[in-house]
């Protein structure tokens, strides 16, 4: 996101399926970031409404369901930011 906002350095989007799924990639993530030293500030959203906001400070993770990452498009909305890595 460098260059493009103030938000933060980086956004990862990504889907879940399901409820489990949703759960599952929230530990994985809260595991992965405390083992790197990082500290969640903000949590925004839950399973139920599709769609879970997790803000590191510098790196943002967005949890949806398939159908609202569509309508909401960051992908689009952010296009101009460089992007690292996608795995489809």
């Amino acid at each position: 996101m460098d260059g493009v906002s103030l938000l933060a350095d980086y956004f990862i989007l990504c889907n879940a399926e399901s409820t489990p799924q949703f759960r599952a990639i929230l530990e994985e993530v809260e595991k992965r970031a405390k083992k790197a030293g990082g500290r969640r500030l903000h949590v925004e959203g839950d399973a139920g409404s599709g769609w879970v906001l997790l803000d590191y400070g510098a790196v943002v993770v967005h949890i949806f369901d398939p159908e609202l990452r569509a309508y909401y498009n960051l992908e689009e909305l952010w296009k101009e930011a460089r992007l690292v890595v996608r795995i489809q």
